[in-house]
């Protein structure tokens, strides 16, 4: 795990995210909308960056969540069903020669880890917007 601030995360004002590496809002969306767990924007970005040391834990958003790629190393992001614990259905690779976007349906697990010995920094757009209320860790002993 990485114990100091990479530059990169520095130079974006980024903060340590729980599910592993560093992240900042970058928009919110000025419309409200009505979901089950309450008013939410209607979409939300973030600024996602993984060094090669770290990688994004099993969780779950309750919106679609698209993931953007920006570089320079490549992302692998696994999709692991619906299910009350993740059971990895599918991998999408992001990066040079391989996909540009991906998305993560609502109530899809997901997970990310860089595949090169490079850092990866994407975009994440989520509708309905972002909240933690509606973010959910795997369990450890699920992974």
């Amino acid at each position: 795990m990485t114990t100091s601030v990479p530059a990169t995360a520095a130079r974006l004002g980024l903060e340590p995210h729980p599910e592993g590496g560093w992240f900042r809002r970058t928009w919110t969306s000025a419309h409200p909308v009505e979901t089950a767990g309450g008013t939410r924007p209607a979409a939300t970005c973030i600024h996602y960056l993984l060094t090669p040391d770290e990688s994004s834990a099993w969780h779950v958003v309750t919106s679609d969540e698209l993931w953007l790629w920006h570089g320079p190393g490549r992302l692998e992001l696994r999709r692991g069903g619906t299910g009350a614990a993740p059971d990895e259905t599918d991998t999408i690779v992001l990066g040079p020669g391989e996909a540009a976007q991906a998305l993560v349906p609502a109530g899809v697990w997901q997970a990310a880890r860089p595949l090169d010995d490079l850092e990866v920094l994407v975009s994440c757009f989520v509708s309905p917007g972002f909240d933690f209320a509606d973010w959910r860790l795997a369990e450890s002993s699920t992974v």
